[in-house]
């Protein structure tokens, strides 16, 4: 004799269901309120077609923008590949700069600033 398989979804749940996601419950706030799983309520929100909400993550349609930082006073014009690009101090301070001194052949680093970089010795005697 095979059993009675008891369905999950009940009417009274399918009804607490419709109700609560017409109220602005959230899915796991609805899932602990009818005593199911959150995924269980996701699925069945979807098989029923119940009207997409906004996901909380994204408040508006308003693209986000990143924010801006602020640049060195070094230019396009004042850099050269010639000149150590190490940078000092922080990259958001108005007084952050690049070293700038001349660069040791085949790196991007003056010769102070290859010993910092370059801590393998078999890396400091190629610099």
């Amino acid at each position: 004799m095979a059993e009675a398989v008891v369905s999950v979804w009940t009417e009274e749940r399918l009804g607490n269901l419709t109700r609560l996601w017409a109220e602005g419950l959230s899915i796991t706030q609805i899932g602990l309120a009818i005593g199911l799983s959150r995924n269980a309520v996701v699925g069945k929100v979807h098989r029923m077609g119940l009207p997409k909400r906004q996901s909380p993550i994204v408040r508006s349609d308003k693209p986000v923008e990143p924010k801006r930082r602020k640049l060195s006073p070094l230019t396009v014009a004042d850099w050269d590949r010639n000149k150590c690009c190490w940078p000092i101090g922080d990259p958001r301070a108005s007084d952050f700069h690049f070293c700038g001194d001349k660069i040791r052949e085949g790196r991007p680093y003056c010769a102070s600033h290859c010993e910092k970089a370059y801590t393998n010795t078999r890396e400091r005697s190629a610099a």
